[in-house]
């Protein structure tokens, strides 16, 4: 590592990643970030995490619902057949709910943009990602990540039309910037909407 990073949670947790340096440089590092990180910390006690009750309750599309809606039967399946003590377990099972309703929900919006866009995608992809919503590969491979389920429909839609938009430009020069807000025209409101919540 050549340079120092800081970066601050959603969660409220800050992490210094640094090259081998001394104790003297990282408490100067720090007192000359405190402005920007203590603005990092305020915008988080503005946005709080949605925290959900596990075996109780569920998120979906940015609101928290109780476990007993019809669009968690699934769910409630799955915790049917683990240890209700075994927390492990019982978080495996709302990744695989939320995989799999990701999946049937998200795969005919990549669809949908796909045609009115006019381009084609090779394979969509859906996992538990820690660092970013989604991903486009040279190969037109399109991965998102299975947390996406949990926000907004509007952030869907412009993950969606983001990750699409790589199809054509493989970067974030203006042309491709310019061809996500065709479809997106509130691209640059959704997208510091999209850093209220958090990838976990």
């Amino acid at each position: 590592m050549k340079n120092s990073y800081i970066s601050v949670k959603k969660s409220g947790e800050i992490t210094l990643k640094t090259p081998r340096v001394s104790n003297e440089y990282i408490q100067k590092l720090l007192t000359e970030k405190e402005p920007w990180i203590r603005k990092q910390l305020q915008a988080v006690e503005k946005n709080p995490l949605k925290k959900v009750n596990i075996q109780d309750e569920v998120v979906l599309f940015g609101e928290i619902f109780s476990i007993d809606i019809g669009e968690a039967k699934e769910l409630r399946e799955y915790l049917k057949s683990v240890a209700v003590s075994n927390i492990d377990n019982i978080s495996k099972c709302y990744d695989k709910f939320y995989k799999n309703y990701a999946q049937s929900y998200i795969t005919p919006r990549v669809e949908y943009y796909s045609n009115i866009m006019n381009l084609s995608y090779s394979e969509i992809k859906f996992r538990k990602m820690r660092s970013r919503w989604g991903s486009c590969s040279s190969r037109g491979v399109i991965t998102l990540n299975t947390g996406l389920i949990k926000i907004d429909k509007r952030l869907i839609d412009f993950i969606v039309v983001h990750e699409l938009a790589h199809l054509a430009h493989m970067n974030h020069s203006k042309r491709f910037h310019s061809l996500v807000e065709q479809y997106m025209p509130d691209a640059k409101v959704l997208n510091r909407e999209l850093k209220r919540f958090s990838l976990f």
